[in-house]
């Protein structure tokens, strides 16, 4: 099939050549336009049979892996990959057929293997970055972040990735984490404060991804910037620049399948939105870390040239601890550097935490009896105390506030999906091996509700993440952070913002599943996007508990 295809190709490229060849001879046109017509349909044929041999070539190469149906030999299964609730229900029917792993083709083009196994998706994921192919990372899946964020730590490969993974470290550390609390209470406050505000005025059905990414976002710049934008409660250009960028990159993914080309991309009044928004960002960053630089410059030279003790600092921020931080050489992050890793920071951390909290809720408000022991629990642990705010001793003393996290992260987590590919073949159970370059499509949403894996894996138990059960529990079944030297370096992060924030939510509302206007019910439909988001919107009921402020 393969061999007819190329000749297929190569005959029509043959016919078109002949037809441009007469109409050229009847026009009289210069015999310069045919010789270049030879050579530009000569290098077209030329592409076409090296882009049908290599598919062929995947295609013995991957036929180890089940192969689902797809459209036809060329096609592959181009298309059958939605962004949908019916797009992840075909990803439950591939778990529930194949149990570990199968290939997928997108057309001639790009070559996946996708996998939903911990067996098969460990070896993937603990391998070292430097068998890493450098070249999709910027090609595929995060062709657009690239432009957000430059070559940070989410893009890098090899010994920059290395690099940078090691000066970024020291700003996730427990000492740096423990500041932040007082951020997240804080930020937490105002959006509650809001919320009793609009149930005061009778709107108790409220939309959860619009008021909790807003507060994830309050909080990220408070904790990178040490900027009060006041974004709960007026927009600035900033943040609205965030929000359109975030936007932006839904629609030329889904849209519009020429946008995936830069040069026409930046041709569309979409594009040119995307770059007026991203050089409002990227000045905002720029800005910062110029000032923040200077002034370090100028404190040391004060310390310098006093005798009297440096005096006591603020809490250092997200670029504070960029700028202080060095490597083994003494060197430290230029300030393009920092500037893609504080960006990388804003742009990865407020979509995903504030997923992880709006479905925690959802789930809490659907079980009201895990929300009342989570209630309970709190309610407990702040006993006595003069006003209602979560310190970092409490979050130890959390548990099982912590497993409905957990098991919600399980159920709904914020991203679907890693791909990995490498420079060398890599060896899967069963005698199955992945092609170098081959796409590995690492699928923590096919993982996480893998029958085979979790027993009644669509159901919602917190119990799984009991203590006591964690023995039983497979390595790597539990992956929304990743896993392995690439994991996500903002984990901790997360986790402690999450226990906060539904912790202190609990303590002030009841909360009960709400209406979605647009279906008008309280049914929802998952939408994976670049974050697992609801179609319509998240809708809870909220009730204000007689709690003291």
């Amino acid at each position: 099939l393969g061999l007819l295809d190329a000749n297929f190709s190569l005959l029509m490229m043959t016919l078109l050549h002949t037809v441009l060849a007469l109409v050229l001879s009847w026009t009289g046109l210069s015999s310069v336009l045919y010789i270049f017509s030879t050579g530009l349909f000569t290098v077209v044929a030329l592409w076409t049979a090296r882009l049908l041999l290599r598919h062929a070539w995947y295609t013995h190469k991957l036929s180890c892996f089940s192969k689902p149906q797809t459209r036809s030999w060329l096609l592959g299964h181009l298309g059958k990959m939605q962004s949908t609730e019916e797009g992840l229900q075909r990803v439950d029917d591939l778990v529930q057929t194949y149990k570990h792993s199968c290939c997928w083709f997108l057309g001639p083009f790009y070559h996946l293997v996708r996998l939903f196994h911990p067996d098969y998706v460990k070896p993937l994921l603990m391998a070292p970055v430097l068998i890493e192919h450098r070249k999709y990372r910027k090609e595929l899946f995060l062709q657009t972040l690239f432009f957000l964020s430059g070559n940070s730590v989410l893009i890098s490969n090899g010994e920059v990735w290395s690099r940078k993974r090691r000066l970024l470290t020291p700003a996730f550390h427990f000492d740096i984490l423990k500041s932040y609390i007082a951020v997240f209470n804080s930020s937490a406050k105002t959006m509650h404060d809001k919320w009793c505000r609009l149930v005061a005025e009778g709107k108790t059905n409220l939309e959860m991804f619009d008021h909790v990414t807003l507060m994830t976002l309050d909080s990220l710049l408070k904790c990178a910037f040490s900027y009060d934008s006041n974004c709960q409660q007026s927009s600035s250009e900033y943040v609205s620049a965030i929000v359109e960028l975030s936007d932006l990159i839904i629609e030329r993914r889904e849209k519009n399948i020429l946008h995936h080309w830069d040069w026409i991309y930046w041709k569309t009044r979409q594009g040119e939105r995307f770059k007026q928004a991203l050089n409002t960002v990227h000045r905002f960053t720029r800005d910062v870390v110029e000032k923040r630089r200077t002034l370090l410059n100028q404190q040391r030279e004060t310390e310098a040239q006093s005798e009297i003790a440096p005096t006591a600092q603020k809490r250092k921020d997200f670029v504070d601890i960029l700028l202080l931080t060095k490597d083994e050489d003494g060197q430290g992050l230029t300030d393009e550097e920092m500037q893609a890793e504080a960006n990388t920071f804003m742009f990865a951390g407020h979509d995903t935490t504030a997923s992880a909290i709006c479905w925690t809720l959802y789930n809490l408000a659907r079980h009201e009896h895990y929300q009342e022991k989570c209630r309970q629990e709190v309610m407990d642990l702040i006993e006595g105390r003069d006003g209602q705010e979560i310190q970092w001793e409490d979050l130890s003393n959390l548990p099982f506030t912590t497993m409905c996290i957990k098991e919600s992260l399980r159920l709904h987590s914020p991203v679907q999906a890693v791909t990995r590919s490498y420079t060398q073949d890599m060896v899967l159970p069963g005698n199955r091996t992945v092609p170098a370059g081959t796409i590995c499509l690492v699928s923590i949403y096919g993982t996480h509700h893998n029958p085979t894996v979790w027993t009644n894996p669509h159901e919602y138990d917190p119990q799984r993440f009991d203590p006591s059960n964690k023995k039983s529990q497979t390595s790597h079944a539990f992956i929304p952070f990743s896993s392995g030297p690439r994991n996500c370096i903002g984990q901790k992060f997360a986790m402690v913002e999450l226990r906060v924030v539904v912790a202190l939510t609990l303590l002030r509302f009841r909360l009960t599943p709400g209406v979605n206007p647009e279906l008008g019910s309280s049914r929802v439909r998952r939408l994976p996007q670049l974050v697992l988001r609801a179609e319509g919107g998240l809708w809870l009921q909220l009730e204000p508990l007689n709690t003291p402020t």
